[in-house]
């Protein structure tokens, strides 16, 4: 009898130690989320204070005829196009050059890994001010002729590639260190052996480094790709989604149809579309993880 009620706790206590975890978990993102899902197929009549009524699919219809959320969906989509490849390959590339038993390195691996700690805030507020007609990129660019600067916040075909490279900048660090794990779990004796058979210098990172380090890139897209498809903060900072759309993404339109116009409802379908990409990009990382043992 005491044996099988010690098997009982045995299975119940992890549960227990689980639940306090569970509980904030479901009153802080759980429930929200099945509100704001409920919500996607109803519609306040003018006044918020009142019950919304059912309407079924037609917010949904709404969306796929709204043209300005597709082009912002692409927006949305160069964004992924752009940043990600970026975000997978260079940090690599500078997680070789810090991977050294040299004096002084940790001092590079601090400068590369400061943009992360830096609040985004403070950064797209920097970042703005080097982008000003008379801010420091194009005073420097008019010491090589360019008279006139570059419209870079306020150029459609441009403005959308300038908040990118904050994206880039400020992610760079966070993703070498990653790659940094990664790559000192691999032993010496392999690039030795490598050596010996001819491949040395840039090749043995194509014949040893890359292969070994694939289940950290596939990781690092994941990562990268779920970050930037919900991008917000750099946007809201340096151009608010203009000019005329072109930086916005569909985060920052999300968040002007629920706080600016309060069309809380048409928010939450444009949320529960980008929720189900978003898990998406989740299970293909859940599958990746399971399929290779970092």
């Amino acid at each position: 009898m005491l044996r099988s009620k010690l098997k009982i706790m045995s299975k119940v206590t992890p549960y227990l130690f689980l639940f306090p975890a569970i509980l904030v978990l479901g009153i802080t993102v759980i429930f929200p989320a099945l509100q704001a899902f409920a919500l996607s197929f109803t519609q306040y009549d003018y006044d918020i204070t009142q019950a919304p009524k059912w309407i079924g699919l037609e917010n949904f219809q709404r969306l796929a005829k709204d043209t300005a959320y597709w082009k912002i969906l692409g927006n949305t989509l160069l964004y992924l196009i752009v940043v990600v490849p970026v975000l997978v390959t260079v940090p690599l590339g500078l997680a070789i050059l810090v991977n050294k038993r040299i004096r002084g390195i940790s001092l590079f691996r601090v400068a590369f890994y400061t943009p992360v700690v830096i609040s985004m805030v403070v950064a797209g507020i920097a970042w703005k001010a080097l982008y000003l007609s008379k801010g420091l990129l194009n005073q420097f660019l008019q010491e090589f002729g360019f008279s006139e600067g570059i419209s870079w916040l306020t150029n459609p075909k441009i403005a959308i590639f300038s908040v990118m490279a904050v994206t880039i900048w400020k992610g760079l660090g966070y993703y070498m260190v990653i790659y940094l794990a990664g790559l000192q779990s691999i032993p010496n004796e392999l690039y030795e052996a490598a050596a010996i058979d001819g491949s040395d210098g840039l090749r043995k990172h194509w014949d040893i480094t890359i292969p070994l380090m694939r289940p950290y890139l596939l990781l690092v897209w994941v990562i990268s790709a779920i970050a930037a498809t919900k991008v917000f903060e750099e946007i809201y900072i340096m151009t608010q989604g203009g000019p005329r759309n072109s930086s916005k993404t569909v985060v920052y339109y999300l968040y002007e149809k629920a706080f600016q116009d309060l069309e809380i409802n048409y928010a939450c379908t444009m949320g529960l579309i980008l929720f189900l990409v978003i898990l998406m990009l989740s299970i293909i990382s859940l599958k990746i993880s399971q399929n290779h043992t970092l």
